[in-house]
C-alpha cells in the first residue's frame, strides 16, 4: 500500500499579477477554492475594427459590441473546431444582430436597425439595451461543419439586455448557475490631430462548477400556468456562488475596459483572499470571411433573370454586410461561368 504521505506533491507556482495584457484577448481563470470558473474578455483593435466598418448609431455600435464581447466570451469556450453564431431577431428598433465567432479566434459582427426608430429611441432618452432589442428570441447556434448536426439554443428576449438574456439561457438550457457582465464605451485620447476616437469593449463570466453535482442544483423553472396557490420549488443557494457572484457584481464597466488595467490584476481584485489561478489565454481578431471568389459563386447560384436585375449602371455590386468590403462584377463575369 503506497504511503500518501510519500506520494510527490505538484505546486502550482505563484506570482504577483502581470501589470500589462494585450488587448484581443481572452484569459480563463479558476477560484477553486469555490469551484469558480470563468473567462475575462479584452477587445480593443477587434472591437474598434468591427464597429468603425459601418456608421452605426453610438447606441446601435454599443449593443452591437456587447453581443461581440458575449460571442468571443463563450464561443472560445468551446473546445471544437467550427463556429459559434450569436443572433437576435426582434420587433425592436434595433431588429437584429449577428455576431460570428469562427475557432480559434476569428469574428466578424453586423446589426440591422431602423434608422428613424433608434433615432426617435435616442431623442426620447430610451435608447438601453432592452428598449432597443425590443421582444423576441436570442439564437446560439454551433456549427462544426457539413459531416456534423448543429446545436441551437433559444432564449427569449422579454425587454431585458444581452446580460439578462445570457443568465436566462445558462438557468434554463444548461442548469449552471453563471454571471455575466459586459462593457463597451469610446475611448477618447489626445493625439497630433486632435482626440483619437477608438471603442474597447471589455466583459467577465463567472461559472460554479462544483464538483459534487448535488452542490450545483437550481431551482425549478417558473411553473407558468400552474394553480393559483402554487409555491414555486426553491433552493438555497450554494455559500461558495453566493460569494462568488458578489464579488462579481462589483465589477464596474471601467475596469472591464480600461487598458491599464490587465486582466490578471482585475480578477486579483477579486478573488486575491480564496486565491485565483490563471491560464494561458487566447487571441481573438477581427477577420470576415468574405472574398470576391465566394461572392461571385453566390452570384452565379442565383439565375439569369435575377442576376439582370441586380444589374445597376452596367454592373453588379455586392457590399459585404459584415465588413463593408465592396465587391463589381460585370454582368459578362458571372453570366459567362453561369449555369
Amino acid at each position: 500500500m503506497t504511503d500518501p504521505a510519500a506520494s510527490p506533491r505538484i505546486e502550482i507556482p505563484s506570482r504577483a499579477p502581470s501589470a500589462t495584457t494585450a488587448d484581443d484577448t481572452v484569459m480563463p481563470f479558476e477560484v477553486a477554492t469555490l469551484d469558480l470558473r470563468g473567462r475575462v474578455v479584452r477587445l480593443g483593435p477587434a472591437v474598434d475594427r468591427i464597429l468603425n466598418a459601418h456608421a452605426y448609431p453610438q447606441p446601435v455600435a454599443k449593443l452591437l459590441g456587447e453581443a461581440v464581447v458575449l460571442t468571443v466570451m463563450l464561443g472560445s469556450a468551446l473546445k471544437i473546431d467550427g463556429r459559434f453564431i450569436l443572433q437576435t431577431q426582434t420587433d425592436g428598433p434595433v431588429r437584429m444582430l449577428v455576431v460570428d465567432f469562427t475557432a480559434p479566434g476569428k469574428v466578424r459582427a453586423c446589426a440591422r436597425f431602423d434608422k428613424d426608430r433608434v433615432a426617435a429611441a435616442i431623442a426620447e432618452g430610451k435608447a438601453n439595451a432592452g428598449a432597443l432589442l425590443g421582444k423576441g428570441h436570442l439564437a446560439m447556434t454551433i456549427d462544426q461543419g457539413p459531416d456534423m448536426n448543429r446545436y441551437q439554443g433559444l432564449v427569449a428576449l422579454e425587454g431585458g439586455s444581452l446580460e439578462d438574456a445570457a443568465h436566462e439561457y445558462f438557468h434554463r438550457s444548461e442548469q449552471i448557475p453563471t454571471r455575466v457582465r459586459l462593457a463597451v464605451a469610446e475611448e477618447l485620447r489626445a493625439g497630433q490631430g486632435g482626440a483619437d476616437h477608438r471603442w474597447r469593449a471589455g466583459g467577465i463570466l463567472l461559472q460554479f462548477l462544483p464538483k459534487a453535482p448535488e452542490r450545483a442544483r437550481v431551482a425549478d423553472l417558473d411553473p407558468g400556468d400552474a394553480p393559483e396557490g402554487t409555491v414555486p420549488h426553491t433552493l438555497p443557494e450554494d455559500e461558495a456562488w453566493v460569494e462568488g457572484r458578489a464579488l462579481v457584481s462589483t465589477v464596474e464597466d471601467v475596469e472591464l475596459i480600461d487598458p491599464d488595467l490587465s486582466s490578471e490584476r482585475l480578477v486579483y481584485r477579486l478573488f486575491h483572499e480564496p486565491g485565483v489561478r490563471v491560464f494561458r489565454g487566447s487571441e481573438v481578431r477581427a477577420e470576415c470571411s468574405c472574398s470576391r471568389a465566394s461572392v461571385e459563386a453566390m452570384l452565379k447560384s442565383f439565375s439569369q433573370d435575377d442576376r439582370d436585375h441586380m444589374v445597376e449602371n452596367g454592373q453588379i455590386s455586392v457590399t459585404c454586410e459584415f465588413c463593408s468590403a465592396n465587391y463589381v462584377f460585370a454582368p459578362g463575369e458571372v453570366e459567362a461561368k453561369a449555369d
